[in-house]
């Protein structure tokens, strides 16, 4: 090969062609599930990252008051981290296709996370029967508007299992696992959400 012909080559033209060729000319598609998920979960970020915020600068100001520390949180952030994990065993499972253990961990974690709903219910209860009033302070009202936020979006998860659970009621095993698996990313990302809000509470 003399030096014009050398000169005349095109090696990204070949690399192109062999990267294409690596992946038979098919590009990558993200199915319009996740894509549809991750959009959700950045908007849902960006929309608590701000009351995160908010909250951290208002809490330095002096009419700041604490509310105490209901016990009942404690147990409420281990149930729903048994909820998580229930989720991320039924996933395991239906990967496997053991159908009979995914059905149970899909039951638990579902069931787990209406109890930690209950439970946040209950301590709201607990807080104005001892005067803790969201118009009474601050700190108070920032305490409802997290809790009740955070039980928001826990409660669209649970609307995502309930469909799941009709799924698995008529027989379709088909989108099982897709639907396992959105659900699963989803309440990851809610126990994330609350180990943060929860530590925002206690470190107030």
């Amino acid at each position: 090969m003399n030096i014009i012909e050398q000169l005349r080559q095109k090696p990204w033209t070949a690399e192109q062609v062999r990267i294409d060729d690596a992946h038979g000319g098919r590009a990558y598609v993200l199915p319009t599930a996740k894509l549809g998920l991750r959009i959700l979960l950045t908007a849902i970020t960006v929309l608590l990252s701000l009351f995160v915020v908010a909250y951290s600068d208002r809490m330095v100001v002096s009419d700041w008051r604490p509310l105490p520390e209901p016990w009942l949180l404690w147990l409420n952030t281990l149930v729903l981290i048994g909820s998580s994990v229930a989720m991320q065993r039924g996933l395991i499972a239906v990967r496997q296709g053991r159908i009979e253990r995914f059905k149970a961990s899909l039951l638990v974690a579902g069931g787990s996370a209406v109890v930690f709903l209950l439970g946040q219910l209950w301590v709201w209860r607990q807080l104005v029967e001892l005067g803790y009033f969201a118009a009474s302070n601050p700190a108070n009202a920032f305490f409802y508007l997290l809790t009740a936020l955070h039980g928001l979006h826990l409660l669209g998860g649970l609307v995502a299992w309930t469909r799941l659970v009709a799924r698995l009621t008529h027989g379709d095993t088909r989108r099982l696992r897709m639907g396992m698996e959105l659900c699963t990313i989803y309440w990851h990302f809610l126990l994330v959400v609350w180990l943060i809000f929860f530590a925002l509470l206690l470190y107030s």
